[in-house]
């Protein structure tokens, strides 16, 4: 694929939206901590016990459980193994990447004057919530061509409002059709300047059209290659009142990136077809920032047992995306291959808009076996169906919120770990399960995932390492018009994390 910046030489500004849709206020939407080797060796399940940076994150409370001021930082490898499969073609594919999972520090202030106000703790942590590395290629014999996705877009268009002027530059038209009418108008040009489309009359009120590749069987390779992460960055303020009171408050500074490119390569040999082979490249690069805030309790209700609860906000984001795009044809003329490029070189930037994420409750129990060891559950409830994306006024987004309300659900996270300490060591495992996003279930499938950990304690330094591992099935669906199919994939993420802690 084709280096981004290379195609940088051009900018556009377009106000008509057409790119967003469900499954990218999915993408943005969901996502966990990642965090401390501790934290995943748990899977996660750390709601009602605290004095992990990472548990912040999910309970704010958990900050007033340090006893002592304490930073940390966590190192991760992520590996991620697709197997896929498009009609009669299976692949398999992975890749790896290293990054810093979790930053931050707690200071600890004793209260002496004898309130019952113990402890006041501040933290600021960075958590990567979600890693967008992914990558994967498909192949296999389809009945559907992508003349359609043209074809779609087209349908009903003016053909003076999708072609070039005379003696105007592939690039201008481009950029000139966008600015003018919009997204859906640029791509009824990439199909027509590519003698994808045949018009019915090539008059400029024509607004019907054909294609010049022919029904059959199609080959197609689909490759996808994605790369950047959603972060966090939380500022605590937690208290200690009493004994067995725990208390907290989190202001979240939210960043999003996330760059995709795709291409899809399609070549048939059916009769009467014009053109025979196309290659269509997308590139999309999004940015994001946000906001939202955590309320977090944890209750000691024995010396043993507690109880936390906590609460996240909704992130309200302000999302930017930029496009480019790529088609190349050959076609048969008189016996002979004719190669056509469409190169726009050409970016297009998009109207910032908004996406409000849904909020969060969790509530978590734990048992604390004194100094052996401890057990501890986690329950989330998330409600992806309010997800909604902004200005609400805006027609295609009333459209999209309407979508969403229908195809997404509630989704349930359930967290369980433990660990056992044997001397300066501990031993940690966990288990984790998380309900589908989409109401059918299949569009992305439930997640099940498990971790096993160790922890070295030299006194006031503490080093752990985990290995985890989840899977989770998704239906890609290559095009949001015409060709619609989907790629089955099946995917295994593992990660090995470090983390180094130490008391201030």
């Amino acid at each position: 694929m084709k280096k981004l910046f290379l195609l940088f030489i051009g900018v556009l500004s377009m106000s008509t939206i057409t790119a967003q849709n469900l499954n990218d206020a999915v993408r943005y939407s969901d996502g966990e901590i990642q965090g401390s080797a501790r934290f995943r060796a748990l899977s996660g399940a750390f709601g009602a016990l605290g004095g992990d940076l990472s548990a912040i994150t999910i309970n704010p409370a958990g900050s007033a459980v340090f006893l002592k001021s304490y930073a940390a930082i966590t190192l991760g490898n992520t590996n991620t193994k697709n197997e896929t499969s498009y009609f009669n073609g299976r692949n398999s594919s992975s890749n790896s990447n290293f990054n810093i999972q979790q930053a931050g520090g707690v200071f600890v202030f004793q209260n002496n004057s004898g309130s019952p106000w113990k402890t006041i703790s501040l933290a600021v942590a960075y958590e990567n919530t979600k890693n967008h590395e992914d990558d994967w290629m498909s192949n296999g014999i389809n009945t559907r061509s992508i003349d359609s996705y043209f074809l779609n877009n087209a349908q009903g268009l003016r053909l003076d409002e999708i072609s070039a002027l005379p003696g105007e530059s592939t690039s201008d038209a481009y950029s000139e059709i966008g600015s003018a009418y919009g997204y859906q108008n640029q791509q009824a040009f990439l199909g027509y300047d590519s003698f994808i489309l045949e018009p019915n009359t090539n008059d400029d009120d024509n607004t019907g059209y054909t294609s010049n590749i022919a029904g059959g069987t199609f080959n197609q390779e689909y490759s996808y290659a994605a790369t950047g992460y959603n972060g966090k960055v939380a500022f605590n303020l937690g208290t200690q009142y009493g004994e067995n009171v725990y208390l907290g408050l989190n202001l979240n500074s939210h960043f999003l990136n996330y760059e995709r490119s795709t291409f899809l390569y399609e070549q048939n040999n059916n009769a009467g077809s014009i053109v025979n082979q196309v290659g269509f490249e997308n590139n999309m690069s999004v940015t994001g920032s946000g906001f939202s805030f955590q309320l977090g309790s944890i209750f000691k209700l024995t010396e043993e047992f507690r109880v936390g609860l906590s609460y996240n906000s909704p992130t309200w984001m302000s999302i930017e995306e930029q496009t480019t795009q790529y088609l190349e044809t050959v076609r048969d003329e008189a016996g002979s291959n004719v190669l056509k490029v469409i190169d726009p070189r050409i970016l297009n930037v998009f109207e910032e808009y908004k996406l409000q994420t849904p909020g969060k409750i969790t509530g978590s129990l734990a048992y604390v076996f004194g100094t052996k060891g401890l057990i501890s559950f986690d329950y989330s409830r998330k409600d992806y169906a309010n997800t909604k994306f902004k200005p609400t006024s805006d027609s295609y987004f009333r459209a999209q919120n309407a979508i969403i309300e229908n195809q997404l659900t509630a989704a349930s996270t359930y967290r369980v770990g433990g660990e056992y300490k044997l001397n300066r060591f501990s031993l940690r495992g966990g288990y984790r399960f998380e309900d589908s996003p989409y109401a059918n279930g299949e569009t992305v499938g439930d997640l099940n995932g498990y971790s096993i950990g160790l922890g070295y304690n030299f006194g006031n330094l503490n080093l752990d390492l985990t290995f985890d591992q989840s899977q989770q099935d998704n239906n890609y669906q290559l095009y949001n018009s015409g060709l619609v199919d989907s790629a089955a994939i099946d995917a295994v993420q593992s990660n090995v994390t470090l983390t180094l802690g130490f008391q201030l």
